[in-house]
């Protein structure tokens, strides 16, 4: 399995409890070193967490010591302190780190994008076949036509895969999104849903992460909670194509029933005033009605 190039760290790693604790310990400078050391390896092995050399040989004490350059001593309290704290678990003597895959989201964009080029070239190959076995139709026309009939079926074969490769996902992808989305709004979504995952996974191939998808969702509910729009905190709205224009919508401080940097403009015009949020609902239903 090909190693990644970079592995998914929270900004706040050394606000968290574990951290800290590890920081009060005598050599914690040496033992956090490992630890991020043991990240590393996890990324370029690529075998979802688990510590194997070649995919066959557990990393030892000794082999782990000699890769990070420190003394077994240290490499040996430093692998005891992470066991301790549920950072890794040995498994049949084998080192590992848990829920590697579900908190190192993007590598399973990357195996789609991979699976996406394979099917390209299995597709643009199968057309190429498809064009030099019509060239051959005027000698064999009586084949002809059982041969189209293979040939559709090919192609359905493919739009079912291409399909499938939509949905192709991690599940605890769909699983962290919709759980944040329900915890935020008061809602009650499914992970399941089709149509939930079509627009997670348009939003997806774009390239946006899973902390897009938190950030938007924290931002509409802020602003959307408890009005009228509360009714569109729902993934087909948030994820939809406004997701991006969300993702960098300025936050503006709210004071009363006015924001503060134009309250002043807001409490002159009162008799004229319009709010925001029964127009953007108006769009949305025009919207849904096309």
């Amino acid at each position: 399995m090909s190693s990644v190039k970079w592995i998914k760290i929270v900004t706040d790693i050394f606000d968290d409890e574990k951290i800290l604790l590890i920081e009060s310990l005598p050599g914690s400078d040496s033992i956090i070193v490992i630890w991020f050391k043991l990240l590393c390896l996890a990324g370029k092995n690529n075998n979802s967490g688990v510590f194997l050399l070649n995919d066959r040989i557990p990393y030892t004490e000794e082999m782990l010591a000699t890769i990070f350059r420190k003394e077994v001593n240290t490499v040996r309290f430093a692998l005891k302190t992470f066991s301790d704290f549920g950072m890794i678990e040995l498994i049949n003597n084998v080192i590992t780190i848990p829920n590697w895959n579900k908190h190192q989201t993007l590598d399973a964009y990357e195996k789609k994008k991979e699976r996406d080029r394979i099917y390209q070239k299995e597709k643009r190959a199968k057309q190429k076949l498809l064009i030099e076995s019509s060239k051959k139709s005027s000698d064999k026309s009586n084949d002809n036509s059982s041969d189209t009939s293979s040939d559709v079926v090919a192609l359905e074969e493919d739009k079912e895969k291409e399909e499938e490769r939509e949905e192709d996902i991690d599940i605890n992808i769909y699983s962290e999104i919709i759980d944040y989305l329900n915890s935020k709004a008061n809602t009650n979504y499914r992970v399941n849903n089709k149509k939930t995952r079509a627009s997670i996974n348009a939003r997806i191939a774009e390239g946006f992460t899973i902390d897009d998808f938190k950030k938007v969702i924290d931002i509409k509910s802020s602003e959307w909670l408890n009005t009228n729009m509360q009714q569109y905190l729902r993934p087909e709205t948030l994820f939809g194509t406004k997701f991006e224009g969300y993702l960098n919508q300025k936050v503006t401080k709210q004071v009363g029933n006015y924001t503060s940097n134009n309250s002043k403009r807001h409490q002159e015009n009162t008799s004229s005033s319009y709010n925001h949020n029964d127009i953007e609902a108006e769009l949305l239903k025009f919207q849904e009605e096309l």
